[in-house]
């Protein structure tokens, strides 16, 4: 004999509140006399019976500044993948404003990191605000041109 064999089903006592006293929750239908509780379409979210809830006993975390500086970083891998495609034009200066107009970046961001993972292939005329030693290095080796925007 196994569990899967036995023809017994297992059924749970629907409770059908409110059917008389006899049903043993008749009445009140298990709410109690009177209260906020006891009526209907109410609820008490977070509330902790006068106790401090708890959103209001944890700190503040965080701040979101208004002269938060966006800094868009990119390598030097994914800028050959945008010469490639055809996104990014390696005759003209390419900068902030170039990329934002190729829909490479975001109109929020308001400066550029380059970093030196991967390698270059063309002679790129960059206008950054930072680089790293190696993306420079990369740059240059290729006949590149990189100019710092200090503001």
């Amino acid at each position: 004999m196994y569990l899967n064999s036995l023809n017994y089903k297992v059924k749970t006592k629907k409770i059908r509140p409110g059917r008389g006293i006899g049903s043993g929750k008749g009445k009140t239908s298990g709410r109690g006399h009177k209260g906020q509780k006891a009526r209907s379409g109410i609820a008490i979210k977070s509330f902790e019976g006068g106790q401090m809830p708890l959103y209001r006993r944890l700190p503040k975390r965080g701040f979101n500044s208004i002269k938060k500086n966006n800094i868009a970083i990119i390598n030097l891998q994914q800028l050959q993948e945008f010469i490639s495609k055809g996104k990014l034009n390696t005759k003209i200066l390419i900068n902030l404003n170039e990329l934002k107009k190729n829909k490479i970046l975001k109109n929020k961001i308001n400066k550029i990191k380059l970093l030196g993972s991967g390698d270059i292939k063309e002679k790129i005329d960059l206008e950054v605000d930072f680089i790293s030693k190696s993306a420079k290095e990369k740059i240059e080796k290729k006949g590149g041109s990189i100019k710092l925007t200090t503001k």
